[in-house]
């Protein structure tokens, strides 16, 4: 079953339950001086989502995420009404199994930290 592979990885790897087909994954440090990374699961209606805020609003040039986005898999950039930026993953519940989950996870991650990398080196005006 879905959740329950869902469920071993993310527990796994230190996450926690919040309800019935959602779980919580915190990550320490993700790209720079102690800047954890919250990440959502969600499985649902068939799909499981994975998602993450990266940076705030005028933080990054739009178009380098764009540009970011075509090297990416299985998780895309996004930005919120406000301009947030957040990190979205998401698999066919028939694909989940713990590679893919785990894979999921670490692209998110790998992501969020390049991108804030990235916030961290662009000069503020």
């Amino acid at each position: 079953m879905s959740h329950d592979v869902v469920q071993e990885v993310v527990l796994g790897a230190g996450g926690r339950s919040l309800a019935v087909g959602e779980w919580g994954l915190t990550v320490p440090n993700v790209g720079a001086d102690g800047w954890s990374l919250d990440v959502g699961v969600r499985l649902r209606r068939g799909v499981l989502r994975a998602q993450a805020f990266v940076a705030g609003a005028g933080s990054v040039d739009e178009h380098e995420l764009l540009v970011r986005n075509r090297g990416l898999v299985m998780a895309r950039f996004a930005h919120t009404g406000s301009g947030d930026v957040w990190l979205v993953g998401e698999l066919f519940e028939e694909h989940v199994d713990p590679a893919s989950v785990d894979r999921l996870l670490g692209l998110l991650v790998a992501a969020a930290g390049d991108a804030r990398l990235l916030v961290r080196s662009t000069p503020r005006a």
